[in-house]
C-alpha cells in the first residue's frame, strides 16, 4: 500500500508527553453532565410549542408604532382579539336551507370555547349569493393572559368542525382573514420536533455512512448531536417559558437543523484528526488527547465566530430576529460542549473497532487514499495559482449577476408565505373575490379625544380607505351594545344601519385619548394597504393637537418589514467586523482575515444571485421576505467562514513546519475530504427546511445549503488556497510568518 507521512502526527515513542496539559477528569465530568442533562433535555423538544410565539406582536419591538397602538387600544378591551372569519362556499349558490343552516352554524361557533361570542357578527351574503362569511373573532388575551399558540390553533379547528357540523356536508366551509392564516402559520409548525428532525437525521445518517463507510461509527456524532439538541432544547425551553427570551416557530425550525448540522460538522473534523493520530499511537487515549488538542483551536474558534455571529443579531429592532441570536446561539454551544467532551470520550472508551471495517493501524502513516484526490487537486491548485483564483472569482461574479435582478425581497403577503396551499388561503382567496377585502381587519387609530372630528375627516380623504357610511368610526364599546341588546329584550336589529354607531354607543375616552377604526379597500396583508397605512400615517401625523398613531394588522406587517430593511444594514457591517477580529486573533495575521472575509462575501453575493434565480424562475415563488439577505448572511458567513477556519489552521499549523506555499497546498490536502464532507452535511441539513410548508425557510434552507456547497467546493477548495499560495507568505502580515523562510 501507498502511504504518506501525516504532518499532524506524532513519531512513536512519543505518546506518553501527549498528556501534558489534556484536562482529562474535567473533560469526563463534563461529559457525564452532558449526557444527563442532553438525556433529560430531550424531552422538552416536544414542548418547544407550547412557548412559541408567532404573531407580529411578538416580533416587534415596543417602540413600533403598532405596538404602541396595541398598548393603547387594549385599555379599551377586557378582550384582545385576532380577527377571522369562516366562509361557507358552493358554487351552484347557496339554498335556503344552507342559508338557514349557516345561521345555525354562526350561533355553534360563537359558543366554542376561545372566541369572541360578542364580536361574531351576523352572517353576510356574496352578490352573486356563491359565497357567506361570518366574522368569527379569536381571543388573543383576556384578564391580561395571553393565549399560547398551540390554543389558538385548537380554538380555531374547533370553530371549523362546529361549523361543519352544522352545514350539509357538501357545502365547502373554510377559515380565512388574520385569524385563520396565523393559525395557518402555525399549523405549518406541527410536528416540528418529529418530521424536521427525523429528515434532517435520515439525511445525516446517509452521508456519513458514505464518508465513513461504517455501518458503527456514524452512531456517535449523531447521538451526540441528539443529546446537544436536547440540552439546548431544555435551556431554550426555561428561558421563552420565563420570558426571558421569544421562541418562534422559524427559530426553533433553524434551531433543530443548525444544532444537526454543526454538531456533526464539529465531530467529522475530531474524527478525521484522530483517525489520523491512531496510525501513530498504539495507545488510543493518547491519539485522542493529541486530536483534541490540535482540533481543538479550530472547532473552539469556529463555535465563537458562529455564536460572536449570531449574537449580533441582539442589535436587531425585532423581537425575532434578536432572540433567534441566542436561540442559535445557546444551540451552538451546547453542541460545541456536547462535541468536545462526550464524545472523544465515548469515542475512545470503545476503541479502534468504531471504525471498522477501515481501522487504523499504528504504522506511522496515513492511508493515502484520504488524501490521494485533496493531494491532487492541491497540486494543481499550486502550479495553477493565479488562473485558478481569477477563474474562480470570475464564475462567483457571474453566479451573481445572473439572477440578482430576480431576487424580489420587498415581502410576501399572508398567502403568498406557504409553498402548499393550506385551507385559510382558499377561504382568503374567497373572501377577496366575494367581499370587501379590507373588512375585519382595520387600520387603528389612537388620538386624542378633542381631535376626532378632524382624524376622521384627514382619515377619510386618504386614498386606499374604503368610502362609504362607516369606513372611519370611533371604535364601539361591546359592553354597551351587550347592555343595549339586554335592555330592549331583543328588540334591538342585529345589524345596525349604515354609517357609524351612534355614540352613545362608543368607547368613552381613556386619559384624553380614543380609538378610531378606519377601513382599507383592500386586502389586510396587500403591498396597497400597507402603503395606505403609510399614507394614513404620513396624513394623520400632521393632525394639530391629535398626536395620532396609527396600528393594527396591516401597520404591524409595515412595521415589521420596515424593522427587516433596518436590522440587514445595520447588522451585515457588524458581523463582517466581529468575524474579522476573531479571525486576526486566531491567526494573528491581518491580511489572510481580511483575504477570508473578501472571499466568504463574494460566495454571499454569487448565492444571491443564484437564489434569484432559482426562487423566481424554477421555484416560482411570490418574492422574499425583507429579513431573508439578513439571515442568509449571518448563517452563511458565520458557517461558510468555518471551512476557511478548519483551512488556514492547519495552513499556518503546516506553514510553521514547511513554509507558506508547502503549508498551503499540504494543508488542502489535508482537510479537503473532511471539510467537503463537513459542507455537504451541512448543506443537507439545511435543505430540509424545504420539508416545512413555509416559503421563507425554504428559501433560507435553499441559500445556505447552495453557499455552503459553493464555500465548500469552489471558496475553500480553489479560490482561498489558490489567492493564498499566489500571495505567498505575505498573507500572514503583520506575524513573524511574514518574514520567515518560503
Amino acid at each position: 500500500m501507498t502511504r504518506v507521512e501525516s504532518s499532524g502526527g506524532t513519531p512513536p515513542g512519543t505518546a506518553s508527553r501527549v498528556r501534558r496539559g489534556w484536562p482529562v477528569f474535567t473533560v469526563i465530568a463534563i461529559a457525564i453532565v452532558a449526557f444527563i442533562l442532553g438525556g433529560v433535555g430531550g424531552s422538552f423538544q416536544g414542548q418547544l410549542a407550547e412557548v412559541q410565539k408567532n404573531d407580529n406582536a411578538s416580533y416587534l419591538p415596543g417602540s413600533a408604532e403598532s405596538t404602541i397602538v396595541a398598548n393603547e387600544s387594549a385599555k379599551f378591551l377586557k378582550v384582545e382579539t385576532i380577527p377571522g372569519a369562516v366562509v361557507f362556499h358552493r358554487d351552484g349558490g347557496l339554498t335556503d336551507a344552507d342559508k338557514a343552516a349557516i345561521d345555525q352554524a354562526r350561533v355553534s361557533m360563537a359558543s366554542v370555547e376561545g372566541v369572541d361570542a360578542d364580536g361574531v357578527t351576523p352572517t353576510q351574503i356574496s352578490a352573486d349569493g356563491t359565497t357567506a362569511s361570518v366574522f368569527v373573532p379569536l381571543i388573543a388575551k383576556q384578564d391580561g393572559i395571553t393565549v399560547q399558540g398551540n390554543d389558538l390553533a385548537a380554538a380555531e379547528q374547533d370553530v371549523i368542525d362546529a361549523a361543519q357540523n352544522a352545514v350539509p356536508s357538501d357545502l365547502e366551509v373554510l377559515p380565512a382573514g388574520p385569524g385563520g392564516l396565523l393559525v395557518a402559520f402555525i399549523d405549518a409548525f406541527e410536528g416540528l420536533d418529529s418530521t424536521l428532525l427525523g429528515v434532517a437525521l435520515l439525511v445525516v445518517i446517509l452521508i456519513l455512512l458514505v464518508v465513513y463507510r461504517s455501518p458503527v461509527l456514524w452512531f456517535f456524532p449523531l447521538f451526540s448531536a441528539l443529546l446537544a439538541l436536547g440540552l439546548s432544547s431544555m435551556v431554550i425551553y426555561l428561558l421563552a417559558d420565563h420570558e426571558i427570551l421569544t421562541l418562534t416557530g422559524q427559530s426553533q425550525g433553524i434551531l433543530f437543523v443548525l444544532v444537526i448540522g454543526a454538531g456533526t460538522d464539529y465531530a467529522l473534523l475530531l474524527i478525521s484528526r484522530y483517525r489520523e493520530e491512531l496510525h501513530f499511537h498504539d495507545n488510543r487515549f493518547d491519539a485522542m488527547i493529541k486530536a483534541w488538542r490540535e482540533s481543538a483551536p479550530a472547532i473552539t474558534a469556529s463555535a465563537i465566530t458562529v455564536i460572536l455571529g449570531l449574537l449580533c443579531l441582539g442589535f436587531s429592532q425585532l423581537n425575532s430576529n434578536k432572540s433567534l441570536g441566542p436561540v442559535a446561539a445557546i444551540g451552538i454551544a451546547c453542541t460545541y460542549l456536547v462535541m468536545m467532551t462526550f464524545l472523544p470520550v465515548a469515542l475512545s472508551a470503545v476503541g479502534r473497532w468504531v471504525f471498522w471495517p477501515r481501522k487504523p493501524r499504528v504504522d506511522g502513516a496515513t492511508d493515502l487514499a484520504t488524501h490521494g484526490l485533496w493531494g491532487r487537486i492541491a497540486d494543481v491548485v499550486g502550479r495553477r495559482d493565479r488562473p485558478a483564483w481569477i477563474g474562480a472569482t470570475a464564475l462567483l461574479a457571474i453566479l451573481f449577476a445572473v439572477g440578482i435582478g430576480s431576487l424580489q425581497t420587498s415581502g410576501l403577503t399572508a398567502s403568498e408565505n406557504f409553498t402548499n396551499k393550506p385551507d385559510a388561503v382558499v377561504g382568503q382567496e374567497l373572501y377577496d373575490a366575494n367581499f370587501d377585502q379590507g373588512a375585519g381587519a382595520p387600520a387603528v387609530v389612537a388620538t386624542n379625544a378633542s381631535a376626532v372630528d378632524a382624524v376622521i375627516t384627514a382619515a377619510s380623504g386618504v386614498e386606499g380607505v374604503r368610502q362609504g357610511p362607516g369606513s372611519v368610526c370611533v371604535q364601539v364599546d361591546v359592553e354597551k351594545v351587550t347592555a343595549l341588546l339586554q335592555n330592549s329584550g331583543g328588540n334591538v336589529p342585529q345589524q345596525l344601519p349604515p354609517g357609524c354607531p351612534p355614540s352613545l354607543l362608543n368607547v368613552a375616552p381613556i386619559d384624553g385619548r380614543t380609538i378610531i377604526n378606519v377601513a382599507l379597500a383592500d386586502s389586510y396583508d396587500s403591498p396597497e394597504a400597507l402603503q395606505t397605512v403609510e399614507r394614513l400615517r404620513d396624513t394623520l401625523h400632521a393632525v394639530p393637537g391629535a398626536d395620532a398613531l396609527v396600528g393594527g394588522s396591516s401597520a404591524a406587517t409595515l412595521d415589521v418589514q420596515t424593522a427587516s430593511v433596518h436590522d440587514r444594514n445595520l447588522i451585515i457591517p457588524i458581523v463582517l467586523v466581529v468575524i474579522f477580529i476573531v479571525l486576526a486573533v486566531l491567526l494573528r495575521a491581518l491580511l489572510v482575515p481580511l483575504i477570508l472575509i473578501g472571499t466568504v462575501v463574494l460566495s454571499f453575493a454569487a448565492t444571491l444571485g443564484v437564489c434569484g434565480f432559482f426562487f423566481t424562475h424554477v421555484f416560482h415563488f411570490a418574492g422574499a421576505d425583507q429579513s431573508f439577505p439578513l439571515f442568509a448572511f449571518v448563517f452563511l458567513v458565520a458557517l461558510g467562514i468555518d471551512y476557511n477556519i478548519f483551512l488556514m489552521t492547519r495552513v499556518r499549523e503546516e506553514t510553521v513546519q514547511h513554509g507558506t506555499r508547502s503549508g498551503v497546498l499540504r494543508g488542502l490536502a489535508v482537510t479537503g475530504g473532511v471539510i467537503t464532507s463537513a459542507g455537504v452535511v451541512l448543506a443537507g441539513t439545511f435543505a430540509v427546511l424545504g420539508v416545512l410548508p413555509l416559503v421563507f425557510l425554504a428559501e433560507v434552507g435553499f441559500a445556505v445549503a447552495f453557499g455552503v456547497l459553493l464555500d465548500t467546493i469552489i471558496v475553500r477548495s480553489v479560490l482561498v488556497p489558490a489567492l493564498s499560495h499566489d500571495i505567498g507568505k505575505p498573507i500572514w502580515w503583520p506575524s513573524t510568518l511574514a518574514q520567515a523562510a518560503d
